[in-house]
């Protein structure tokens, strides 16, 4: 006997409303690093800049906090959207280096919003949190209708995990926050998601130090283990290899051609990945919005930070079909496509 077919019920329409971002004052630029980089003839500053496309980055003052950044970006958010914290009813946020290892920033955050009545938790799915993190608030609104409104933030404190004479990594890495408030609107909003995750690089970046298998207790600091590690060439290969096809799976999910998209906001890791997977897409760069030039790769919070500054520069426009999509180490891969509804700000 064959089972009868499941309904289809029409999804509740969940949108962007509001965007923000905070950065760092300090900006680092690509003649000041190379003064604490190994020192090699090949490694200068139009070196750093031909492969990355990176002339500049943001590093976070010491005493600076993730907490801190995200409430600044959270505000501006929230002001966008016209809400207040107690219409928050879900708090994400998206970050692989937090104040703590425990409890999460969205706890703090909730706290200092005071936003009474928010649920909070944190995402840890490095550089392809944002995206991840937009999923999960807007599946959560879509299954329970009390969740007026959800916060999701995308933060990182990178510069406090990398050794600033290691060019497989200083070279990239920043600081900085972005958030987005996800609300109800009447149609529109987020349309589906895509994920891919191929583990079979998993030790490609990584950061050892402080996990239980290498715990602080008792254990003297070691370069080696306890700052970040990074594999570039593995880390080029899986995103140009795995990425176009999650935001094809998002596209196709949602109804779409590939040549129906209007603009794609990408994980800033290197302007030259960037370029490289405008082209693969076959979109040209006028289609997508790039600030790792000046601001480096600030991890989960980069696709956030570049979101909010097309908004606020007019680039994104409300009917755009737009993508977002980002790769992380593990390596997760994300995508989701967007009927776009926010208007720009006046």
């Amino acid at each position: 006997m064959n089972a009868a077919p499941i309904p289809t019920v029409p999804l509740p329409a969940i949108s962007i409303i509001g965007v923000g971002h905070h950065l760092p004052a300090r900006v680092v630029d690509n003649d000041e690093l190379c003064q604490t980089l190994d020192p090699t003839p090949a490694v200068t500053p139009a070196w750093i800049e031909e492969k990355t496309g990176i002339r500049q980055r943001r590093i976070a003052a010491p005493d600076d906090t993730a907490w801190g950044y995200s409430l600044a970006a959270a505000q501006q958010a929230m002001d966008m959207a016209q809400i207040t914290a107690e219409q928050l009813d879900v708090i994400i946020c998206c970050t692989f280096s937090g104040d703590y290892i425990y409890p999460p920033v969205s706890a703090k955050v909730q706290q200092q919003l005071g936003a009474t009545h928010a649920q909070i938790y944190d995402v840890q799915a490095n550089c392809s949190g944002f995206v991840t993190g937009l999923t999960a608030a807007s599946d959560r609104m879509r299954v329970d209708d009390t969740v007026r409104c959800s916060l999701v933030i995308g933060v990182e404190m990178l510069s406090r995990y990398i050794d600033g004479s290691d060019v497989n990594t200083a070279i990239y890495l920043s600081d900085g926050a972005g958030a987005a408030v996800l609300g109800r609107v009447a149609q529109g909003g987020i349309r589906h998601s895509a994920f891919h995750t191929d583990s079979s690089n998993f030790d490609a970046v990584r950061q050892r130090g402080g996990g239980s298998m290498f715990p602080n207790n008792g254990r003297p600091f070691d370069r080696a283990v306890d700052l970040m590690e990074m594999n570039g060439i593995a880390t080029w290969k899986q995103a140009i290899t795995h990425l176009p096809p999650t935001i094809r799976k998002a596209i196709a999910k949602s109804n779409y051609e590939v040549s129906d998209i209007d603009f794609v906001v990408f994980h800033q890791a290197n302007l030259r990945l960037i370029e490289y997977l405008v082209k693969k897409m076959g979109f040209g760069l006028d289609k997508t919005y790039a600030n790792v030039a000046e601001v480096g790769n600030t991890g989960s919070a980069s696709l956030a930070i570049a979101l909010s500054e097309a908004v606020h520069k007019g680039r994104m426009r409300p009917g755009q079909r737009v993508v977002l999509a980002g790769v992380g180490a593990g390596f997760n891969f994300a995508a989701s496509v967007w009927d776009w509804t926010l208007e720009i700000p006046q």
